[in-house]
């Protein structure tokens, strides 16, 4: 039987290994665009299709982890996403529609990999019985900065994009086989629990839910315009070499870690509700610096205070879905599929409004997006108990 030590480190390691792929692909959205000689429209609809596949995936996930559990849902994420990865860095710059397909792939396997290790979080921060949510996502993060920064240093030193890729998702891949294991099993848990568990279909319907999913997905989308356009918007916006752009990239995912670390306390002394508004406030301060500064410094001081601030809308959605341990699968599911939406939209979406404003100005839509979300945030008001939890 896993012992929930066992099971924190093998979560964190799994979330570790999960940014370091996705950022070890970001380092080459640059490239990707050069490769090809798109526009930034069309690099959008690249993009656009992880999203599609994440979507397209999502809300039978919950079902899956209910039916299977935690550890297999997430190794056949991991082995869809290395599959998508390997095929996309295999065309880069040679067949642009094998780098789409290949890219819709890891999309599916990205999403059911995210859904199963936010279960399992939730799972062990129960077990534990104090907030550590922030503290998973950081370890993506962590992961994301180190992807980044040896993105930034590859791309100086020209080494092929398929090498550096294909190496990071074998690496990742053996390692995500090895720890998952040690999960603890959520879903036999639910199946001995006195209450129904609750289907997908069924949590589609529970407002608290849905308005959960509405702010992840405002989030989600300040958090994923950072993923899909900063680099870019740094090499067209402000003049730097591409490297430079990753670098500046690899700021934004270390203020985003450092946010996700010391959000654990903040959470846990004034509430998710305070710290999300606080946190809202300071990403936009963060996208106004970046657009309209001209001093390199400040440029610097708004990446920072645009990762800090998105650092935590999504994992505390995950926790405010995961409050009834019974429902967790189902909600998770759904939260995460409303959310995934902003990186169905995102992409496209600002690369059009890019062509028409310029990539830097087109991040204004960030600053923009988080005054409504701001009305939603009530909605992950902590609920700790199960019948709090069913309204």
């Amino acid at each position: 039987m896993p012992t929930l030590t066992a099971a924190r480190n093998a979560v964190g390691l799994t979330f570790f290994l999960n940014g370091l792929v996705f950022s070890s692909w970001v380092s080459r959205i640059p490239e990707v665009r050069e490769s090809f000689d798109l526009t930034n429209g069309q690099l959008g609809l690249v993009l656009l299709a992880i999203a599609v596949g994440s979507v397209v995936a999502l809300p039978t996930t919950g079902a899956a982890i209910n039916r299977w559990g935690t550890v297999r849902v997430v190794r056949v994420g991991a082995l869809a996403a290395s599959a998508g990865m390997l095929a996309a860095a295999l065309a880069l710059g040679n067949v642009l529609p094998l780098a789409v397909a290949g890219l819709l792939v890891y999309g599916v396997g990205i999403g059911v990999w995210d859904v199963a290790m936010n279960v399992e979080a939730a799972e062990v921060e129960r077990g534990l019985g104090r907030t550590i949510m922030p503290r998973f996502h950081a370890g993506f993060s962590g992961g994301t900065v180190v992807g980044a920064l040896v993105g930034a240093l590859l791309v100086e030193l020209d080494l092929p994009a398929v090498v550096h890729l294909v190496g990071v998702v074998l690496i990742a891949l053996v390692l995500v086989l090895r720890a998952s294991p040690a999960f603890l099993p959520v879903a036999e848990r639910d199946e001995a629990h006195e209450q129904p568990k609750v289907s997908a279909a069924r949590a589609w319907l529970e407002p608290r839910t849905l308005l959960i999913g509405v702010m992840v997905l405002a989030l989600a989308m300040t958090e994923g315009t950072a993923n899909d356009w900063l680099a870019v918007a740094l090499v067209d916006g402000h003049d730097v070499s591409h490297a430079m752009g990753v670098a500046g990239f690899a700021v934004f995912v270390t203020a985003m870690t450092a946010g996700r670390i010391a959000g654990t306390g903040l959470i846990d002394r004034f509430g998710r509700v305070a710290v999300l508004w606080a946190t809202m406030v300071v990403a936009a301060a963060g996208v106004l610096l970046i657009v309209f500064a001209e001093e390199p410094a400040l440029v610097v001081v708004g990446i920072v205070l645009w990762g800090a601030g998105a650092s935590l809308g999504f994992p505390v959605g995950m926790s405010a879905a995961a409050d009834d341990p019974v429902r967790a699968a189902s909600r998770v599911s759904v939260v995460s599929t409303i959310g995934y939406a902003a990186f169905l939209a995102g992409p496209p979406f600002l690369g059009f409004v890019g062509d028409e404003v310029g990539t830097l100005k087109a991040l204004l839509v960030v600053a923009v997006l988080l005054m409504p979300a701001a009305l939603v945030v009530p909605a992950a008001r902590e609920q700790r108990t199960p019948a709090a939890a069913t309204s």
